[in-house]
């Protein structure tokens, strides 16, 4: 299946493989987006149950965005080595915090990537035919869900996504999150 996705003034073709996240050899995974959100706690707890109940892995994303300051190759270099450090700090934390609620079993893989966030969401489930479902926390402000719920699950790209998204409320406490995954 070729799938063609225009976001804003950026256009790219992706190939998507047939999901085999059930096939010998194979393991479902719940791919998470992890930035400095509040809502990306909700999201953890939901994939964390799910893998529980049905098996599976969790696949903790970060994205390294550009900077608008992009000048000297130096200061980009010191950038990336700053949010990959970011990066590995807010995976710790998510395992402690997974730990500590009772999900110390999991299996949890980490994947940081360059790039503008919802290409390199789209290119990492290309790229892997386990990722089954995309789990997303939504954010309880007034100005809406969150970017990347408006732009995966609710904008243009949504009736063409390759895979589920799941979109977890970013209200719900911890006990209702477990029952409802």
């Amino acid at each position: 299946m070729v799938f063609e996705i225009t976001w804003q003034h950026r256009s790219m073709t992706l190939t998507y493989r047939k999901r085999r996240s059930f096939e010998p050899g194979h393991v479902r995974k719940f791919l998470l987006v992890v930035d400095e959100s509040p809502e990306v706690e909700s999201a953890l707890y939901y994939a964390a149950a799910r893998v529980v109940r049905s098996s599976g892995t969790i696949l903790m994303l970060y994205v390294i965005e550009p900077q608008d300051f992009q000048h000297w190759a130096g200061v980009r270099q010191v950038q990336i080595d700053e949010e990959t450090t970011k990066a590995k700090a807010l995976f710790r934390l998510l395992r402690r915090k997974l730990h500590h609620v009772g999900f110390e079993n999991l299996v949890c893989e980490e994947l940081i990537r360059e790039g503008i966030k919802e290409e390199e969401i789209m290119k990492t489930i290309a790229e892997d035919e386990d990722v089954s479902i995309l789990v997303l926390g939504a954010s309880t402000s007034p100005k809406g869900p969150g970017p990347l719920v408006s732009a995966l699950a609710a904008g243009p790209a949504a009736g063409q996504f390759p895979i589920p998204v799941t979109v977890v409320p970013g209200n719900l406490a911890f006990d209702d999150i477990v029952a409802l995954a």
